[in-house]
């Protein structure tokens, strides 16, 4: 058998592309929750606008402000449904690079416990041949000593 894992090549490209994978779930992780605090500011900065305007000017501006406030809402609303959807794309590829990665180390591992035990069954024999042999010897020397008056 190989001592060298034959796949090795193929594992270390699967590994990158996990890497690559969990770095794109990472980046896209970080635009949603950019986004919510995004969001969470602009709809306390709404909250916090004042309900008893002195003049028809401050109505007016009250009124384009509110406006203006829903429609950043409805923006942001719209592009934290496109992050999401990218966040499920990204999350999606990376169950999909870990599993193919998965895969090829589990066939590592089997690949490492067959040299291992390659190895081990190797060092055996070679045991059980000096063992075997000393063996010899000693019975050969106490039959020879027995010949011996």
């Amino acid at each position: 058998m190989s001592r060298l894992f034959p796949l090795a090549g193929l594992l270390r490209l699967r590994k990158l592309q996990q890497d690559q994978a969990a770095l794109d779930l990472s980046e896209a992780n970080a635009r949603v929750a950019a986004l919510q605090a995004r969001r969470g500011r602009a709809r306390s900065a709404l909250g916090a606008l004042g309900n008893t305007p002195q003049t028809i000017a401050a109505l007016n501006a009250m009124a384009a402000a509110r406006s203006s406030s829903r429609s950043m809402l409805a923006e942001l609303d719209a592009m934290g449904r496109n992050h999401q959807e990218t966040l499920d794309s990204a999350q999606s590829n990376y169950n999909a690079a870990r599993a193919e990665s998965v895969a090829l180390e589990k066939l590592h591992d089997r690949h490492a416990a067959a040299v291992l035990a390659e190895d081990l069954h190797a060092e055996q024999t070679v045991l059980d041949e000096i063992a075997g042999a000393r063996w010899h010897r000693n019975r050969t020397a106490s039959l020879n000593e027995g010949e011996t008056p």
